[in-house]
């Protein structure tokens, strides 16, 4: 039996004008499918990219990465899970932006207890984005060194944080004063404006010349060269976004002109590609988050309606924190 809800679905390619609020059908749930009435969606820059045209998707299409809420019925085959279960869900190929969805079970996780729909919607994908850069892109360890850019945004107050727990020193990049004393409240030691000029040769001056071993950068265009130049010999460049518009081509040669350095350009489905990785992974989020030693910063919240303006303002850098969308 199919029911009516609400979804934002893009037709074409464009600026959030193309974001339509319309009513679709969602069906009873298949064989290892749940049927999710979602409580609260998070708001992430790839759905930014994917509106736009920057990362092509066949169309029309439901936009969303990550969301929350309460299983209301179970398909065949599916074990772990029951009606009533507060469940969430990230890295998705889209389907977010919804009252309710159809979903494959087995790429849930349970919300634990002490844990909120807003706060799981909020910081899943953020958070499982951040515990692969910090625990296995490169492994973060005490009295490393660390630029991370966009220390405020989603993924940026999650991992200042949780590099201060490994016991890091923090070099964080942000576009306001503003936004600077927010990251020195949430782990960053030394904080940059991006208005300030040569951030490498800030980088090099803190790290009395060395530079530091890693730099995760989503930002791109605008701060690659920065990056690049941040890093001390055989570091490594980790490019996970391009908030500014995508990263310049590189000949592979600058990389030993400038250290033997390493770089990759990694995204979080290849590290939570089976269920035993995805819930290994939100397991640490989730562990870090009851612990109090990261706490999830939402600074805004939309009607799930209105993501257009949700949009804007992400794009726009007014946001600080994570954003959620409500249905």
């Amino acid at each position: 039996m199919t029911q009516k809800v609400h979804a934002v679905r893009i037709h074409e390619h464009g600026g959030p004008e193309v974001l339509r609020w319309e009513e679709v059908e969602v069906g009873d749930p298949g064989p290892g499918e749940v049927l999710l009435k979602h409580t609260a969606v998070g708001l992430n820059f790839i759905e930014i990219y994917q509106r736009n045209g920057l990362y092509k998707i066949p169309l029309p299409t439901i936009l969303g990465q990550e969301g929350a809420g309460v299983i209301e019925a179970v398909g065949s085959g599916v074990t772990g899970f029951k009606i009533g279960d507060r469940v969430a869900y990230a890295g998705t190929s889209g389907g977010a932006y919804s009252e309710k969805r159809l979903f494959p079970a087995d790429r849930l996780v349970k919300i634990p207890d002490g844990i909120s729909d807003e706060t799981a919607a909020a910081a899943l994908l953020g958070g499982m984005t951040t515990r692969y850069l910090l625990r296995e892109t490169y492994v973060v360890k005490p009295g490393d060194t660390v630029l991370f850019h966009a220390a405020v945004g989603g993924v940026g107050l999650i991992a200042t944080q949780w590099l201060k727990a490994l016991g890091a020193t923090v070099i964080g990049t942000v576009s306001t004063k503003e936004k600077a004393e927010i990251a020195k409240q949430n782990g960053c030691n030394h904080v940059l404006l991006y208005s300030d000029g040569d951030i490498a040769a800030k980088v090099r001056e803190i790290t009395g010349g060395k530079g530091v071993p890693v730099v995760y950068d989503s930002v791109g265009k605008d701060t690659w060269e920065a990056s690049i130049n941040s890093l001390a010999p055989r570091g490594i460049m980790v490019s996970f976004g391009n908030a500014s518009g995508p990263a310049p081509a590189l000949e592979p040669l600058l990389l030993s002109q400038k250290g033997s350095l390493y770089l990759t350009r990694p995204t979080l489905g290849h590290y939570v590609s089976t269920p035993e990785a995805l819930q290994a992974n939100a397991a640490e989020l989730f562990g870090i988050i009851a612990s109090g030693k990261v706490k999830v910063h939402i600074g805004q919240r939309f009607a799930l309606k209105d993501v257009a303006k949700a949009q804007e303002a992400l794009a726009s850098r007014m946001t600080v924190g994570s954003t959620v969308l409500l249905p």
